[in-house]
């Protein structure tokens, strides 16, 4: 079940630059960067709210954002939605013929679990979705 919208990305080519704009016109903090090894990305949030608006950019040139950013330029790449429990939603959206780009789930920012609904299911949206880390007991 969806919770909410975590989060609505926005490719950048350089994460620094695209940080000032936010701060200076938006008045937002940067809330953290960090650097997510398994996409070869580097994000940098901002919190409005409940959701975050975050800033991607590649830091390998093969990848799939980098090609985005290549043929599309800066802009929206993609919507991220909260979800209690990712394995059992994209298990459903498979039955449901739509089109994953994760069958399984990758680790994402701040230790979510996430996984992408390939565009061409969703309309031409890149979708994402994510479970938060379990609080410890």
């Amino acid at each position: 079940m969806i919770k909410k919208i975590d989060h609505i990305a926005i490719a950048v080519h350089n994460l620094e630059e695209a940080v000032k704009f936010y701060q200076q016109f938006l008045g937002l903090s940067l809330a953290d960067v960090e650097e997510i090894e398994g996409m070869d990305t580097k994000v940098g949030f901002f919190a409005i709210g409940e959701t975050k608006i975050e800033l991607v950019q590649p830091t390998k040139e093969e990848t799939g954002l980098a090609k985005f950013l290549a043929a599309r330029g800066p802009g929206i790449h993609h919507i991220c939605l909260e979800v209690d429990d990712i394995e059992a939603e994209l298990m459903a959206y498979k039955e449901k013929g739509a089109l994953l780009i994760d069958e399984t789930p990758r680790k994402g920012a701040h230790g979510m679990k996430v996984g992408f609904i390939h565009p061409k299911t969703s309309g031409g949206v890149l979708i994402e979705l994510a479970e938060p880390p379990r609080a410890k007991d």
